[in-house]
């Protein structure tokens, strides 16, 4: 019972504001009302006879007492209020004030000339509720309020009056699911004889059948001569002993709160760490962030500094030659931080086309996830989601933003740089000794003859080996260049998309999944097992 009382806190706690407020208005005054009755204390049990106007009820109710309590017939009052025949009534007051039964209107059964033969009954808390077909509307709402509140209900009919559509449509039927906790007992059998009483019985049982309430059990009794009041006297002494009236009802009156509030949830709803079309938002938020833009530069600018560093000198002595791009824009010769801002804004802003498949990819995740869930669940998962507006625009460029785009050269790069230099200066020395050879035969000077290595002399062995070696060199620098210009885009691309991951679970897929997480929580609290 107290797991069932926490699971309806917790389902009406985190989505009260989702679920039918009629029944959850029941549900909260069902927690309340057995709170308090906890607070109370559950060694008493109460137990009310409810009957309509003539039934025998406050006979029934005397019988049970041995005494004359409540006032029979035409000598019977006509308030609005209970009367209490209580077994033990010393710490009942507080009980009874919540029941509302008037101090004027209250019994202690257990004297002291007969209290050996009332034990089977201590504990017990009987009241006489007015009849439930008065025609005053102050006794009907008695009846109504008490009906709520008491552990266990004795449904006394009679002969006459016990297929009255008014008592089974207005009392019995809603008992559904209340068995454990209901007893009806056809009164009055001393009117019939014994083939009149057993048709009675069985249409009486037929009708409960009807109603839904196939296990609740049926007693007959006759008040004026004490037939069945022993067998009634015995099962309230059980249930006494046992004390798990107040149990039962409690449970009972949960449980159809929870029932009437399970139409709010779905049966199920979709994982909240996978949401479908998660990761079509995140492809769409990346576009329209620029990330493909951002990537193109980041690439070129790869090349740009590795063809500075690691090219065929001489070739990169001849780009220097040419008038520098960056002086056209305001920026110093290998001012790189200026460069790389540069490519960092080069991001153009999101078109409409790029607007447009964003908001369809945000409308496929809420689509999904609201998927099958109760309109005001469904109006939440919407509603959970931030539109891509302007708002959205400016988180995607402050995520890309902290994403480091600097460009920390390999050290590969200036091992390159020293090679090629190294090749340069052998093919330089070369150049100049052929040359110097060269103008020494011209002029007719007797100039030493050079070293050979081989048939090859030194000098032409370094021009050309330099310069081949140059050449093969820089195409592998190329091809080294290309392959880490493909890595060092991967490792951006990740980051990047890392960034607008962010932005796209801060802003839709967090908000979209807590709703679910509600809804999953919700719907276990209500479809936990008993």
């Amino acid at each position: 019972m107290l797991d069932r009382l926490e699971s309806l806190q917790i389902a009406l706690s985190v989505g009260e504001n989702r679920l039918d407020p009629d029944a959850a208005k029941r549900a909260r005054d069902v927690l309340d009302r057995t709170g308090e009755r906890l607070r109370l204390g559950v060694d008493r049990t109460v137990v009310a006879l409810v009957g309509a106007t003539g039934s025998g009820k406050s006979s029934l109710f005397n019988a049970l007492a041995g005494m004359e309590v409540a006032e029979v017939g035409v000598r019977r009052p006509t308030t609005g209020q209970a009367t209490a025949c209580v077994w033990s009534a010393d710490g009942a007051d507080a009980l009874l004030d919540w029941l509302g039964v008037p101090q004027r209107q209250r019994t202690n059964r257990e004297t002291v000339l007969d209290a050996d033969r009332q034990t089977d009954l201590h504990g017990l808390v009987l009241l006489d509720l007015p009849d439930h077909d008065s025609t005053s509307l102050t006794h009907r709402l008695e009846v109504d309020r008490l009906v709520e509140l008491v552990d266990l209900l004795v449904w006394v009919v009679d002969p006459q009056k016990y297929a009255d559509e008014a008592l089974h449509h207005q009392y019995l039927r809603r008992m559904v699911g209340h068995e454990a906790v209901m007893l009806v007992v056809l009164n009055q059998l001393d009117r019939l004889s014994p083939a009149e009483a057993q048709t009675c019985t069985t249409d009486l049982r037929r009708l409960l059948d009807a109603d839904g309430l196939g296990a609740v059990r049926l007693l007959t009794t006759s008040a004026r001569t004490g037939t069945g009041v022993d067998e009634l006297r015995a099962v309230l002494s059980d249930l006494v002993r046992r004390r798990g009236a107040f149990a039962g009802r409690a449970m009972a009156d949960l449980e159809r709160a929870a029932s009437e509030l399970r139409p709010g949830v779905a049966t199920d709803e979709p994982d909240p760490k996978q949401l479908p079309g998660s990761e079509k938002l995140v492809g769409a938020l990346a576009h329209a962030a620029g990330l493909p833009v951002m990537l193109d530069a980041v690439t070129a600018d790869y090349h740009r500094q590795a063809a500075e560093l690691t090219g065929w000198p001489p070739l990169r002595w001849w780009h220097r030659l040419r008038p520098d791009p960056l002086s056209r824009l305001g920026l110093a010769e290998g001012d790189e931080a200026q460069v790389r801002a540069l490519t960092r804004a080069s991001a153009p802003a999101a078109t409409p086309a790029q607007r447009s498949q964003v908001e369809l990819a945000v409308r496929e995740v809420t689509d999904a996830a609201a998927a099958g869930m109760p309109q005001p669940w469904a109006d939440d998962v919407r509603a959970a989601a931030v539109a891509p507006d302007d708002d959205l625009s400016s988180a995607l460029d402050a995520a890309v933003s902290t994403v480091d785009l600097t460009l920390r050269r390999p050290a590969w790069w200036a091992v390159l740089t020293a090679v090629q230099v190294g090749l340069v200066a052998l093919t330089a020395i070369g150049l100049v000794w052929v040359l110097v050879q060269g103008i020494g035969a011209l002029v007719g000077a007797g100039a030493a003859s050079a070293p050979s290595v081989g048939p090859i002399s030194l000098p032409v062995l370094l021009l050309v080996g330099g310069a081949i070696l140059g050449g093969v060199v820089a195409l592998a620098a190329r091809w080294f260049v290309r392959l880490g210009a493909r890595q060092r885009r991967s490792r951006v691309a990740v980051q990047l998309r890392s960034a607008v991951s962010a932005v796209a679970v801060e802003r839709v897929i967090a908000p979209v999944a807590a709703v679910v997480i509600d809804h999953r929580t919700v719907r276990e609290a209500l479809t936990r097992p008993r």
